[in-house]
């Protein structure tokens, strides 16, 4: 194994040329880069960012040039990533989505020199801050924009002495070295800059080797943001293993291009996995007669698939009617390709991963944090390294253990190493080695991680009994009524709920009733549909002890998004936002 990103471009010995190595729609077709013609144009934006003083400078951390991209994934985004390495310089990747005041913070920060965009808007919004970031020299567009550099340029600027120049920067640098800051969107506070090195993502695309088999032909759709340390160090894993990587158009394209693309294999976070579930619900509930009830006959085997346990003969006999009559048609929908799905980046639903692995459609629940590069723990492809309601076994490098209040401690080659330019912060969440996760759990059997909940989200109710949200709210959801749902009750007699039905589905159900359905606000206002989630709450309360049960809850009319500030980009809960912005609705609850 190689110990720099950037070694994923060498030739192997064997090994045979890949004529789409990446790959991306342009004007309605897929546009194809072979691994030779990404070494060249690699080696020439490399070259050519060093024509124009990007470089490593002494190697030290605020030395090294500093170049943002803001852009949705594509082809460019990974070559630049592999040209700004082998100059010594470091990516700042940022979300697209970020807003003005939190990207001229970045960038001040980091006191970036030049920023790639994607396309006219990203450029106005990085242009809208220029004159507020005294080291920002060049924006550069891998989209054609009249009036505006071409990251072409800069891979013509590449002359033959900057070509040697970068290959001997290149053979310098080492594993330890700084490879990319990262700045957490956080859900919380200023965002804080996350120093990876080589050897730190390295460890971790190493570590992924044995947790997945070598698939015939393998072929990856990327769709979450490579500004995510998740999505690019799968990406490294992926090119690594000489796997070819096709970008999603977007996250609306995502049901053609799967048809497209035939992945293997595909990352996701739960909330689009989620989405998935609810559409091939909704289609069910749709159908009618013996096509109905064959539907949920398979559904409902599904739910009981136990993994590692035998459930019998008639059982497996009966599972293997519905893969054939029903489950199918979901691989299909998936593009009829596809091997295995890894979730990462929250808690997913044990109910959905049991149901989409008994439809031959494992899901690969994992763990971790952008400071760790990020994977800890994860479920492998053998079903004997699975366990439902875990995030698998420890990655092989990585050290885990439960402090005495129950934080996952976590040390191993993986850990970042530090926060930039903040070492009051850094010594704060590293002791010795260990990284201080912030998130409470378990081992299971002494092999299996269990995340039970956030340590900062645990909350206190006024009559002092703590309450973990995440495992009721991740409960809840397992209602087809509920899209979205946060646990309140921090210092309150009580605990209650702020629940975004899922409106396809309500829709589904008021017409079934003849209730009407002319606006959001008007459905959850009906008192039949208030009935009906009341009975709903009450199902799921049965799980939970007395303390836990949810005694009120409001229905919202429109659903929570990275776009309204309630997600992060990765489509996490910015659980004080939604406090502050529905704080009138809350204060009704309580004031009954």
């Amino acid at each position: 194994m190689k110990n720099r990103l950037f070694d994923c471009l060498a030739d192997q010995p064997g090994e045979l040329p890949l004529e789409d190595m990446l790959a991306a729609k342009e004007n309605g077709t897929w546009r194809k880069y072979s691994k030779k013609e990404v070494q060249q144009t690699v080696t020439a934006l490399g070259a050519g960012l060093l024509h124009l003083g990007i470089d490593g400078g002494d190697m030290t951390e605020e030395a090294r040039s500093k170049v943002a991209v803001v852009a949705k994934n594509r082809p460019e985004w990974i070559m630049l990533d592999l040209a700004v390495q082998q100059t010594g310089a470091v990516l700042t990747p940022v979300y697209p989505t970020i807003n003005a005041s939190e990207l001229e913070f970045i960038f001040n920060d980091a006191q970036v020199k030049l920023v790639f965009v994607d396309n006219i808007d990203l450029y106005h919004k990085v242009l809208s801050i220029k004159a507020n970031v005294p080291s920002l020299q060049e924006i550069y567009s891998f989209e054609e924009i009249e009036g505006v550099k071409s990251w072409k340029e800069v891979v013509a600027a590449a002359t033959p002495a900057a070509i040697e120049k970068l290959r001997q920067i290149a053979a310098g640098i080492k594993g330890e070295d700084l490879a990319t800051i990262i700045y957490t969107s956080g859900t919380t506070g200023k965002p804080k800059g996350v120093m990876l090195s080589h050897r730190n993502i390295c460890s971790n695309v190493e570590a992924s080797f044995p947790c997945l088999p070598d698939f015939k032909d393998m072929r990856a759709l990327s769709f979450l943001p490579l500004n995510h340390i998740f999505e690019r160090m799968i990406t490294y894993f992926y090119l690594f293993k000489h796997t070819s990587v096709y970008y999603a158009e977007s996250l609306e394209t995502i049901g053609d291009n799967l048809k497209e693309v035939k992945p293997t294999i595909f990352t996701t976070v739960p909330r689009l996995l989620e989405k998935v579930y609810d559409k091939i619900m909704l289609k069910g509930s749709e159908l009618t007669g013996v096509k109905k009830k064959l539907f949920f006959w398979a559904h409902g085997l599904a739910a009981r698939y136990e993994i590692n346990k035998n459930q019998g003969v008639l059982y497996d006999l009966q599972l293997a009617l519905a893969n054939k009559l029903i489950f199918s048609k979901w691989r299909e929908a998936l593009g009829g390709n596809i091997r295995c799905i890894v979730s990462g980046g929250a808690a997913c639903q044990v109910r959905l991963i049991r149901i989409f692995t008994a439809a031959k459609i494992p899901v690969l629940e994992g763990y971790g944090l952008t400071e760790t590069s990020p994977v800890i723990s994860v479920n492998k492809f053998g079903i004997e390294d699975r366990m439902f309601g875990t995030v698998g076994p420890l990655f092989d490098n990585v050290q885990v253990k439960i402090a005495e209040d129950g934080e996952i401690l976590c040390k191993g080659p993986n850990v970042m190493l530090g926060y930039y330019k903040k070492p009051e912060l850094t010594n704060e969440c590293l002791t010795e080695g260990w990284y201080h996760t912030g998130d409470i759990g378990m081992m299971v059997d002494g092999r299996f991680l269990k995340i039970t909940d956030r340590k900062k989200e645990l909350f206190k109710t006024s009559g002092g009994k703590y309450v973990a949200p995440l495992p009721i709210e991740n409960k809840l959801k397992e209602s087809r009524f509920i899209e979205q749902l946060m646990v309140v009750g921090s210092e309150r007699k009580f605990v209650s709920a702020l629940i975004v039905p899922s409106f396809a589905n309500l829709k589904d159900w008021c017409r079934q009733r003849g209730l009407p359905y002319a606006t959001h606000e008007e459905v959850i206002s009906n008192p039949k549909v208030k009935e009906h989630f009341e009975a709903i709450v009450e199902k799921y309360n049965t799980n939970f002890s007395h303390v836990e049960q949810i005694k009120r809850f409001e229905l919202l009319p429109a659903e929570w998004s990275i776009d309204t500030g309630e997600l992060t980009p990765k489509m996490s809960l910015k659980r004080k936002v939604v406090l502050e912005k529905y704080k009138d609705v809350i204060e009704r609850i309580y004031s009954y």
